[in-house]
This record gives C-alpha cells, structure tokens and sequence, in this order.
C-alpha cells in the first residue's frame, strides 16, 4: 500500500503537457491532464504487468482506503505542500514556505479520512495563507499571465495555420496534435508510434520553444511576431483589475494597436486580448480540512481557527486581465 500511494502520489500529474497548465488545454482541447494521466498510468501498468493496479485504483478513488487518495488529491494533498514549499524556493517568495514536514507528522485518520491533530492548526492556518499568498504573487501573476497568453496564442494560430495546410516546422509528435483534432476517445486507442498517447507522451517545453525559433521565420505575419516574441521574452503589456475591461477599452488598444504596427492589423485579436483569472485558498464546498481534538471531536479548519478569515479564504476571487503589444 505504502508502495503504491507513493506511486500515484508520483505519478498523478504525468498528464501535464508542454508548460503544464499553461498550454493544458492548447494541445489537446477538451482533454484535461487527470485523464491523459489516467490513460498513461494504465499503459505503464500493462507494461509493468499489473504493478500499478493499486496505484491507479487510488489514484481514482476506487480503493477501499479513500484517505490514501486523499493524499493525492484533496485541500491537503502532497502535492500541494511540495509544490508551495519547491516554488517558493526557486521563485525566492519566502511567503511560500510551509512546515510541510510538521503538516505530515500531525495528520491522522478518523472514519477513513485524513484529519489533522489540533496541535498541528497553526501549521494549517500558515499553509492556507501561503497558498493564497502564492496564487496572487506568483502563479497569477501578471509576467506569468502575459506568458501564458503568449504561448497560447502562438500555438492557437500555429494549429490554425496546420489546418490550413501550411507547412509548419516543428517535431513530428507538436506537428500531429497541431494537425488533428484530437479528443478523449483518441487517447483511449492502443498505444503505438503513431497514437496520440505516444506524441503526447513525446512532446514536451523543448518541442515549443523549438518551434518558436523555427516559426520566427514563417512566411505568415502573425505567426512569425509571435514567435519573435517568445524567443526574445518579449511579453505583452498587462492590466489587471477587479472589474471586467469594457468593448470600448478593448477596441481602443486594439486601434491604437493597428496605428503602430499596421502590418499586423489584420491579426489584430493574437495581440489584444482580455480574459480573467480567479483563485481561493479554501474551497469550503469541497472535502473540508478537520481538525482532530482531544476528546475526539472533529471541527472545520473554517470554525476550529481563530485566524484565518475563512470568508476571505473561501471567497472565489476574480481578476480581469487585458493584454497588449506596445
């Protein structure tokens, strides 16, 4: 047992393409990563032959211990504490770190659910605010989100291009997804070189930032600016509020757009564009997070806190963002 949620704990976000969920849904539309992962898992376990049963029976929820799989995947999972504690690290945002270690040590179990020691509270408190802390200063970030919105638009018009039969340099397994429309039921087929688990398993940042430096040098406008962009690091310009941008404010930047680079004009919605991005720290719809006290009562990390703001917390909290070339 020990084994195998150690394996799906590993294992659970093998599913992640090219710039993880930046480009999720940019390579394979309407396919998250959770199910290519699933159908990755099952491939390796027919290799493997039937190592990875448990893995995969805990990595969905089918196996009888369900808080093996809520180590997986729940408001206090494993990888929720690695990645805080890794980018926070690399990132140098010290709001970041948590006591993952102590976090481990006061979890139990009650009812076939993770629980946690109410002598471990203050190590929860400090871990929902450094997620909520991390949300708005790294992962939404405005430099990441004119980042993502760059590599999204450059594969939304390279898969364009590829459709219309335009010759697209870039590795084979990049070129297959740009060329097909690939849904669920592909990734179900047989794995073989020419399966689109086997391209999708071979691609990975390499194969974009590859095809940025080729595409630099498309005949096609749009494609070849994008793809300058990318290379360079020359990202868009960004504004960020907590109201939606108006037509009118997007039709202003995109005129003011078409004034300053007239050749592009035509292709004026790959370089402004808006959309938002939203987060909460503490979803209290979901499998709460319970504290376990000493007379054996259990109480909500929302009710058992005596610090944390858990309207705030729990609040879904929207940001609208308008990117632009300048």
């Amino acid at each position: 047992e020990a084994e195998a949620a150690t394996a799906a704990i590993l294992l659970h976000d093998i599913g992640h393409g090219p710039f993880s969920h930046s480009l999720e849904f940019s390579i394979a539309k309407g396919v998250n990563h959770e199910r290519i992962g699933h159908r990755l898992m099952r491939e390796m376990d027919i290799q493997l032959n039937g190592r990875l049963a448990m893995a995969i029976d805990i990595f969905k929820d089918k196996y009888p211990k369900r808080f093996l799989h809520q180590l997986v995947s729940s408001q206090l999972d494993v990888d929720r504490m690695d990645y805080l504690r890794r980018d926070s690290f690399f990132t140098g945002v010290t709001e970041g770190a948590i006591g993952s270690d102590r976090i481990i040590k006061m979890l139990n179990v009650v009812d076939d659910n993770l629980v946690v020691d109410a002598k471990g509270i203050y190590s929860i408190e400090k871990f929902l605010i450094a997620r909520r802390l991390m949300y708005w200063q790294v992962y939404l970030h405005k430099t990441v989100v004119a980042a993502e919105q760059l590599l999204t638009q450059l594969l939304r018009r390279a898969r364009e291009l590829a459709e219309q039969g335009e010759e697209m340099y870039c590795s084979a397994s990049l070129l297959f997804f740009l060329k097909h429309e690939i849904t669920e039921t592909d990734f179900q087929k047989p794995f073989s070189a020419n399966s689109a688990l086997y391209h999708f398993a071979n691609i990975d940042d390499t194969d974009v930032l590859y095809a940025a430096k080729q595409w630099q040098h498309h005949p096609d406008k749009a494609l070849s600016a994008l793809a300058k962009m990318v290379v360079a690091r020359k990202l868009y310009k960004v504004e960020l509020r907590n109201t939606p941008f108006s037509i009118e404010e997007l039709s202003g930047k995109e005129k003011l757009f078409c004034q300053q680079f007239p050749e592009l004009a035509n292709y004026k919605e790959y370089f402004v564009t808006t959309s938002s991005v939203s987060n909460n720290a503490y979803r209290s719809t979901e499998e709460s997070i319970q504290i376990l006290y000493n007379n054996g009562k259990l109480i909500d990390i929302a009710n058992a806190s005596d610090m944390l703001n858990t309207n705030v917390l729990s609040k879904n909290i929207t940001k609208y963002f308008l990117c632009y070339v300048k």
